[in-house]
């Protein structure tokens, strides 16, 4: 049985922790890779105040931290945000964001002010 018709076939609901919006913006992933730092540009999609997916060309493993940066709907301002792999499918990227610091609460605070204002866009 495969994983996919097991998560189906369970009498467990699968819950979210927050909603999922969809989203579909221009990203920029920023890692990490030795002593020097990579960033690609992307795409960001499905946004939600614990992370995203995101879509980019660089070879990131699950469990690698990374940063995040995009400007999303309904502000001028780019949010920079730190980030979890959590799952990846090739290029396409599952990710957390961290809460450690002030200033990662503060990214996340702003994303959750944006997500209110995109209320009616929940998958």
């Amino acid at each position: 049985m495969s994983s996919e018709a097991a998560l189906q076939d369970s009498p467990y609901p699968k819950v979210r922790r927050w909603p999922r919006y969809q989203l579909n913006v221009p990203i920029r992933l920023i890692a990490p890779k030795g002593d020097k730092i990579s960033i690609v540009q992307g795409r960001g999609q499905e946004l939600n105040e614990g992370g995203m997916a995101v879509f980019g060309g660089m070879e990131l493993a699950v469990d690698e931290e990374l940063a995040v940066e995009f400007t999303p709907p309904y502000t001028g301002q780019p949010i920079r945000v730190r980030a979890r792999v959590r799952d990846r499918d090739g290029y396409k990227y599952g990710i957390e964001f961290l809460l450690e610091t002030d200033n990662d609460y503060e990214s996340v605070g702003q994303i959750r002010t944006v997500l209110t204002a995109m209320g009616s866009r929940i998958l």
